[in-house]
């Protein structure tokens, strides 16, 4: 049996950034992942601000090993397209054409990404790391946690357990109790495509919220070498109810949707349309109990909104390891010291995916997109907030309010 201070289940951006976040701050730890890197994650590959933002913070060099490597396009702002087809350019900085600093995000390959942040996780010399080694036992003794492999020869002892093992996450659902709830659960389809015509010569990611997917929506996210990642996303209750296969929506909307019908033509599908669960952060949820914190996606904090996965993973595997400094500094792993991880979430990621919900919840209204998205057109003050929009919650927030579209309705200037 091996012993150490954190056992970390699940090494994806979540229980990466734990593990590299601990190693930085002089924490030796264990990470297992069931899978052999590279591996292959569905997912709509966009790296947001939060990322890059954490990753320099804990250490430059790694950002500049990233943007050295040819597996990522980087990414300036959003094209948001209303269900009347009105587009809004988004920008994520007001001036990004006149700056020579590095992108504020990203699209990468899941499969390139996440090994890159394994080769990191190698870097580190007080990091044990175990792939190919699929956890289906815990159990709690003594005050510790004792995690097993399949076999029952692989075990590891620790007071400290990280669960970062994504949305299908057992221990997420069999002991923290995490059940799924299809109206804070949304279901996706991820294809590659090659050749696809017409992608923004600035790299702005594309959203479209066509009027037979809202509150879902359609993506053509860019990628190195003509590809692209294109999807689509639709909360599973409505799925549900409408008894709708994503798989054969996603055809249908390049098909028989003319804008795409010629974007399309003579593009590639390279593999298959793959489909994946997004358990939403519109629910709150205990994520802690005696010697144990969720992280990422088996903690359901994927964005309600946008479907942002990575960058939330990435925020609380850093809180994750903070609040394991603490524990291990007080000797403390109980689930009421550890009730300070959820405080901490809640404060950083919790406002900001409610906010989400509720956005998302207009969504579901074309008239009122169509109408919002008319007044914003052509409204340079209501565009350089939208721009801030990803920077500053208190801007976020204010869309949910009336008063927020009057003004912009009545100052159009």
């Amino acid at each position: 049996m091996l012993d150490t201070q954190v056992c970390i289940v699940g090494a994806g951006p979540g229980g990466a950034a734990t593990a590299l976040k601990l190693s930085y701050l002089g924490i030796s730890c264990i990470l297992i992942d069931k899978s052999s890197f590279p591996r292959d994650k569905v997912c709509g590959d966009a790296i947001s601000g939060k990322v890059t933002t954490l990753l320099n913070r804990l250490d430059p060099a790694i950002m500049q090993r990233f943007r050295a490597l040819p597996i990522q396009v980087g990414v300036w702002g959003i094209r948001f397209i209303a269900p009347g087809s009105r587009e809004l350019r988004l920008p994520f900085a007001t001036d990004y054409s006149q700056t020579d600093a590095p992108p504020p995000g990203y699209v990468a390959r899941r499969l390139d990404f996440d090994d890159f942040l394994i080769q990191e996780v190698k870097r580190r010399d007080n990091i044990r790391f175990f792939e190919n080694t699929a956890i289906d036992g815990f159990e709690r003794i003594d005050e510790h946690w004792v995690v097993r492999d399949k076999s029952g020869t692989f075990e590891v002892r620790a007071p400290l357990l990280i669960i970062a093992n994504g949305a299908h996450s057992a221990f997420s659902r069999k002991i923290a109790g995490h059940e799924k709830d299809p109206k804070h659960h949304a279901g996706g389809v991820r294809a590659y495509f090659r050749n696809v015509r017409h992608t923004d010569e600035d790299n702005f990611i594309e959203l479209h919220f066509l009027k037979q997917l809202v509150p879902g929506y359609f993506w053509i996210f860019p990628l190195p070498n003509g590809y692209a990642n294109v999807g689509l996303g639709m909360r599973s209750d409505i799925v549900s109810k409408k008894r709708i296969n994503l798989r054969k929506k996603l055809l249908e909307v390049i098909e028989s949707h003319p804008p795409f019908q010629e974007r399309f033509k003579g593009a590639e599908l390279v593999g298959e349309i793959i489909g994946y669960g997004l358990p939403l952060g519109s629910k709150k949820r205990l994520l802690t109990g005696d010697g144990y914190m969720l992280v990422g996606d088996a903690a359901h904090l994927i964005d309600p909104l946008t479907g942002e996965g990575i960058g939330n993973a990435f925020y609380s595997g850093i809180i994750a390891a903070e609040q394991a400094q603490q524990c291990l500094e007080q000797s403390n792993f109980s689930a009421s010291f550890l009730l300070a991880y959820d405080v901490r979430v809640q404060r950083v990621l919790g406002a900001e995916m409610q906010l989400s919900y509720r956005m998302q919840q207009l969504m579901a209204y074309p008239v009122i997109v169509n109408i919002a998205t008319a007044i914003i057109g052509g409204n340079k003050r209501a565009m350089d907030l939208l721009t801030q929009m990803y920077h500053d919650l208190e801007v976020r927030r204010s869309l949910t309010k009336p008063w927020f579209w009057l003004k912009m309705f009545f100052n159009r200037k």
